[in-house]
């Protein structure tokens, strides 16, 4: 939901996955930090909330129809989709790309509006998150086949329950 347009809403807890329904009679469970995955859990929002900052596709249009598209939205049988968020400047713009399903999507091609480097900025599935380590080494190269109504595109190994943020590499 951080790469969603819109305000973004964080509970009481859900920073580190807190487990049971938020008390006002009682203290968040942060004894629950002492777990890996709740660890792993805060360092995910940690990030995504610096991303969210530091990225300007990521808060300038939020409420205006030019900061989202779609790349993919219709894949149902591999429950994947896929956007993009842009800022001020068209040619700033970072990619999402979520997988639904427990399953590893190696070669998964996906549309991007330029040529290039693409880093990946976050992974979700990354093991200091709690995950399985599986992505893309840090980031892919766009090829010219067209995908998606774009004249280029990346081949990237989709993690499973996971998403990928993906930015142009340009320096």
């Amino acid at each position: 939901m951080f790469g969603h347009p819109g305000k973004k809403l964080n509970f009481m807890g859900g920073e580190f996955g807190q487990t049971r329904e938020w008390n006002h009679d009682v203290s968040l469970d942060w004894h629950l930090l002492e777990f890996p995955d709740h660890k792993g859990m805060q360092q995910l929002v940690r990030d995504l909330n610096r991303l969210y900052r530091s990225e300007p596709s990521l808060h300038e249009l939020d409420v205006r129809p030019e900061g989202f598209s779609w790349i993919d939205c219709n894949d149902h049988e591999g429950s994947v989709v896929s956007f993009v968020r842009r800022s001020n400047d068209p040619a700033d713009f970072t990619l999402f790309v979520l997988n639904f399903t427990p399953v590893v999507r190696p070669f998964y091609r996906l549309g991007v509006p330029e040529a290039g480097r693409y880093r990946e900025l976050i992974n979700t599935d990354a093991e200091v998150y709690g995950g399985s380590n599986v992505g893309n080494q840090g980031g892919v190269e766009a090829e010219d086949v067209q995908q998606h109504g774009y004249e280029h595109s990346v081949s990237v190994v989709l993690p499973p329950l996971a998403c990928l943020v993906l930015k142009p590499d340009r320096g």
